[in-house]
């Protein structure tokens, strides 16, 4: 808890170690889905898809690919979204993991609107779906790694990137402490919790970011309930494959 709050942490997180993993790292992943549940953490993504889908005048048929997903629990809120604005969604979980593969294709084993792909992002296709997500993704990254980061997710897209992140503060570090102390023993979520807070990020360093990229991309954010930033990444207006407003 002692540390310099307008620093982000540089250390690793333990999911950021491919060389372990196994059944340890998929009792994480279900645990991070009852935290992403008590915090609300879809919220933030759903607020940026839907500011992008009405910005692109309502589509009625949506592609999304989220990207980092883990066990893309997140996205059930998207799919009852859509089933409410009468969206045809095709939803693509993107991760690096074997094992947050496994967990997302036994979560949504009955869904046939999620496809699950094991990938890096820097392998995806370009231009090749409506909308990149990335739910808790970016902060894994340093300051100096995150325009190439957001530039590919932004080539992949035709609309736009939605972030979904954390806010960098030490009531949400303390939080996040007392929690996954009371909900779990595992050493991934003990770990990487309290950490990602740390990670995270605070208006200055969107800032920066938004400043780095330029004319390259459209940066929007905004602060979200339950210390969550909500980024949205538009099409720069120059773009032939903006539409409308992008």
């Amino acid at each position: 808890m002692y540390r310099d709050w307008s620093k982000r942490a540089v250390e690793q997180e333990l999911m950021d170690d491919f060389t372990i993993g196994g059944d340890e790292l998929r009792e994480a992943l279900r645990h991070l889905r009852r935290l992403n549940r008590i915090f609300a953490a879809a919220a933030p993504t759903l607020y940026g898809i839907e500011r992008l889908w009405i910005e692109a005048d309502k589509p009625t048929r949506l592609s999304i690919l989220d990207i980092g997903s883990g066990s893309g629990d997140v996205n059930r809120r998207l799919l009852q979204w859509a089933d409410a604005n009468r969206i045809e969604i095709a939803i693509t979980l993107v991760d690096i993991t074997t094992e947050a593969c496994e967990e997302a294709k036994e979560l949504f084993q009955v869904e046939p609107r999620v496809h699950v792909t094991q990938s890096n992002l820097f392998d995806v296709p370009e231009r090749s779906v409506d909308i990149v997500t990335g739910t808790q993704f970016l902060h894994h990254f340093s300051d100096d790694e995150l325009p190439a980061v957001i530039l590919k997710m932004l080539a992949i897209a035709r609309i736009g990137v939605v972030i979904n992140d954390i806010h960098r503060h030490w009531l949400a570090w303390a939080a996040v402490w007392l929690m996954t102390r009371f909900l779990s023993s595992n050493r991934y979520i003990l770990n990487d919790g309290p950490l990602s807070v740390a990670k995270g990020f605070q208006a200055e360093d969107w800032e920066r970011l938004k400043h780095s990229l330029g004319e390259k991309a459209e940066l929007s954010y905004s602060w979200r309930p339950l210390f969550r930033y909500a980024v949205v990444i538009r099409q720069p207006r120059h773009n032939p494959l903006v539409r409308g407003r992008l």
